[in-house]
């Protein structure tokens, strides 16, 4: 892997590792695209709702049995091939390389029960190739689950993340700052701003977070990670023509209170300011992180996508499903 600091918009390089201070701009970015911590006005109600509504009927349900998928399908070059691993986990493949991005295989987070059994294990994959972490919250930096495919292959993670996972297994841990890119065989691995934030417990809010733009010399899938709506996206939009977009659609009644997710009817716009030609959504049907019932993302976005007549264009995977394009 060869790391490339250079962003390829024209403007000044931005620095890597070496410890100098980074651009003015970067640093202005990354602040205004992070959400603080603090909770909003009602919070103690909206707590006391997730609670009844939402977890502890989630707590005294069975688990779903996973669903019985034949494996990955085989991908040729010029395709981009995908299977959801559940919440924001994707197996990939594209250019002949195999990508797992953000994978979780956890049954439980803490009292946050996984509503189904994993349909595709990380045994049921082929080798893979590297690996992708958007930010370093727990459901979607999960170190059991890295330990589970790590065989000295390297992973990419946000500045400030190396830490978590330089003791996993992993061959070379490479760090990115906003817009910074690495190349792996032939695609281009661009990580992209996003409106969310990083913190893996409350005091290192210093850790980076983002989605990643994955670039091969004929196609481009993008990843989103976690975010809220934000004008960033028509920037991303711009960068590649993107084929495929994952799409984040659920937990968007945070019991904070806090704007750290979107709807579906917002996910939808961020795929038109994207200008991407297919959206799959991620992030819901999994685990209950909002107070919105469980299944109703999903209902949602496919009443705005028939409303905005995006359905040969949006299409919506059961876990452990895969898709070409």
């Amino acid at each position: 892997m060869i790391h490339d600091p250079a962003p390829d918009h024209g403007g000044p390089a931005l620095l890597g590792s070496s410890g100098q201070p980074h651009p003015p701009l970067i640093q202005a970015a990354r602040q205004t695209n992070r959400i603080g911590l603090m909770p909003t006005e009602g919070w103690r109600k909206r707590n006391l709702q997730y609670f009844g509504e939402v977890l502890i009927p989630s707590l005294l349900a069975a688990r779903k049995p996973g669903r019985i998928v034949d494996g990955v399908p085989l991908v040729t070059a010029r395709e981009i091939g995908i299977t959801w691993l559940g919440h924001a986990g994707f197996f990939a493949q594209i250019d002949g390389v195999n990508l797992l991005i953000d994978p979780n295989w956890a049954l439980w987070h803490g009292p946050i029960k996984r509503l189904r059994h994993p349909s595709v294990w990380a045994s049921d994959l082929p080798p893979i190739d590297l690996v992708l972490v958007t930010h370093a919250h727990y459901d979607h930096l999960h170190l059991p689950s890295l330990r589970r495919v790590a065989r000295g292959q390297p992973i990419i993670v946000p500045k400030g993340v190396g830490s978590i996972v330089k003791r996993a297994g992993f061959g070379q841990v490479v760090e990115l700052e906003t817009w910074q890119r690495a190349k792996f065989r032939d695609l281009r691995i661009t990580l992209t701003p996003a409106r969310h934030w990083g913190a893996r417990m409350i005091h290192d809010t210093h850790r980076g977070f983002g989605g990643y733009l994955i670039s091969s010399p004929t196609r481009s899938l993008f990843h989103c990670g976690d975010s809220s709506l934000f004008d960033g996206f028509q920037e991303i939009g711009q960068r590649a023509d993107i084929d495929l977009a994952l799409m984040p659609i659920g937990a968007y009644q945070a019991p904070s209170g806090r704007p750290v997710h979107m709807n579906p009817e917002e996910a939808l716009d961020a795929f038109a300011m994207l200008r991407a030609q297919n959206m799959v959504p991620m992030h819901h049907d999994t685990f209950p992180l909002g107070g919105e019932p469980i299944h109703e993302p999903a209902a949602r976005l496919l009443a705005a996508t028939a409303a905005r007549q995006l359905q040969d264009r949006v299409r919506i995977l059961h876990e452990g499903e895969s898709a070409l394009y």
